[in-house]
């Protein structure tokens, strides 16, 4: 996968919309006025999936690509007082309608959601309670789809760590709502929170 340079389109969109849209580095024409930072790029060179099946305790390497389904192993961090270490399964990414997306109104035309599924568990026993973890979506192409978009819809609930996930081996289900541009598709997720992953995501690929 590839580093995709984002400064330009953040110069290019200014924040104002929950849900929003904007040309890719070639000009073209943006739907709506984007909102928040374009998906995270994916790494110069991804691991092989088959260095992503970590044990439970062993950190999965940034930049490792994996398959929907594998578990990666990460440290995780959540507000200022809590960290701990985490695993994340990516287990689907379904394309939605853009009548799922009714409430966004005008702001949604053109744009088509996409749902990335995943399971979260606690590896080593931390205080992780209340915590979430959320993905990206990048196209078909390993590049940013180009479209920001926030909140969740009735087919893609956002979960949130019950108060019991202090525990080793306590799960949540989680969805991230994003989106494409109509005709465009959804070929992998990332995780790009902090210690690499922020410039070396984690990719999961259909």
């Amino acid at each position: 996968m590839k580093h995709v340079r984002t400064t330009a389109l953040l110069a290019a969109c200014a924040a104002t919309f929950l849900l929003s849209a904007c040309g890719e580095e070639s000009g073209q024409a943006a739907p709506a006025a984007p909102t928040s930072v374009p998906a995270a790029p994916a790494s110069d060179s991804p691991e092989s999936s088959t260095a992503a099946a970590a044990p439970a305790g062993d950190v999965t390497k940034p930049g490792t690509e994996l398959k929907l389904g594998e578990r990666a192993v990460v440290p995780f961090k959540y507000g200022t007082s809590k960290s701990g270490t985490i695993a994340i399964t990516v287990t689907a990414i379904e394309k939605g309608a853009n009548a799922d997306l009714a409430k966004y109104g005008d702001k949604a035309k053109g744009i088509t959601p996409f749902y990335l599924r995943a399971t979260v568990e606690n590896v080593d026993g931390a205080d992780l309670a209340y915590s979430s973890v959320s993905l990206r979506a990048l196209g078909a192409d390993g590049r940013s789809t180009g479209v920001i978009i926030t909140g969740s819809t009735d087919q893609c609930k956002s979960g949130t760590a019950g108060k019991d996930f202090t525990k080793a081996g306590a799960k949540f289900e989680t969805c991230t709502l994003q989106g494409a541009r109509e005709g465009s598709e959804v070929g992998a997720a990332t995780f790009d929170k902090g210690d690499g992953y922020d410039k070396s995501p984690l990719v999961w690929k259909n």
